[in-house]
């Protein structure tokens, strides 16, 4: 029994027609695929088809040998990629993390400067809170990720850009009709604030208010870009977010400037210390065209 013979049983039986099945499936002859069938019964010892005028049906025991002849051909054929992977030399993996929302952004320019090896190592890409991050990276995780600039043990840091914080806010709202928000006009809005697990945003919007003398107490305290904008939709209140936040409204949200000079976030790449990656070296020594590029 060869291989051969399981793939023209399985045709037959799908097609329920020799002559379909030859003709459509297989790219044989009629007679011949009648001949393998017929072998394919003599070496099992019993009738797998019935055929009639109006074509085939499979018999019992054809039903019974169907699953398994199925089951083999695909055991079969994975056991050929199986080989051919292990024939094929392993791709380098070089894993690369971002701050959600900085993906959009930062992807294509970090992509960008491995251009040469793309077509030899393979680009594992992640988004996450930067602390989660940074905890990545210190386990080994990651080879470089694109956080919030903070002191992190073994991990160092690089700031690449600066990224101002925008109101964001309904787009029917009364303040959206300005070309800059003044935060002060947040007093007595739905405040969206940000909760503890975003620590350098968190820590960023807090000094702001502290220096525009502002005590604002938020409704809600959210740790993503999709809940803080899901909340100013739902509850017509305004937010603050990086600038990054504008690659995720809806149209029913909009943002806008702050009035005066904006706080901003670094925005860094960050990476361990012991990491030898060959890969992550060609890209640290290629880095100056990132930070030019932004």
């Amino acid at each position: 029994m060869e291989l051969r013979h399981l793939r023209y049983f399985v045709a037959v039986a799908e097609e329920g027609s020799l002559t379909v099945a030859a003709g459509k499936r297989l790219h044989t002859a009629q007679p011949s695929l009648s001949r393998q069938i017929r072998d394919l019964e003599y070496e099992v010892g019993v009738p797998l088809l019935t055929r009639s005028v109006h074509g085939v049906e499979l018999t019992a025991a054809g039903r019974a040998f169907l699953d398994h002849a199925r089951l083999a051909l695909t055991q079969a054929e994975a056991a050929a990629e199986a080989a051919r992977r292990a024939a094929q030399p392993a791709k380098q993996v070089f894993a690369v993390g971002f701050t959600t929302g900085q993906e959009v952004d930062w992807l294509p320019r970090a992509t960008s400067l491995l251009r040469g090896e793309l077509a030899n190592i393979e680009i594992r890409v992640s988004s996450d809170h930067s602390a989660t991050l940074a905890n990545e990276l210190v386990q080994g995780k990651l080879d470089i990720a694109f956080l919030r600039a903070e002191r992190i043990p073994d991990i160092e840091i690089r700031v690449i850009a600066k990224e101002p914080l925008l109101v964001i806010l309904p787009s029917d709202h009364r303040l959206a009709h300005r070309k800059t928000v003044d935060v002060k006009d947040f007093v007595g809005e739905t405040y969206i604030g940000v909760s503890k697990v975003p620590r350098v945003l968190r820590g960023i919007i807090a000094d702001y208010f502290t220096r525009r003398k502002l005590e604002i107490v938020p409704s809600f305290e959210i740790d993503n870009y999709a809940m803080a904008i899901s909340l100013v939709a739902s509850t017509r209140g305004v937010a603050l977010l990086p600038a990054s936040a504008r690659h995720f409204l809806p149209w029913s949200v909009v943002s806008r400037p702050l009035k005066g000079e904006a706080p901003t976030v670094d925005v860094a790449v960050g990476y361990h210390k012991a990491n030898t990656s060959p890969i992550l070296r060609s890209f640290l020594s290629r880095i100056d065209n990132l930070v030019a590029a932004s």
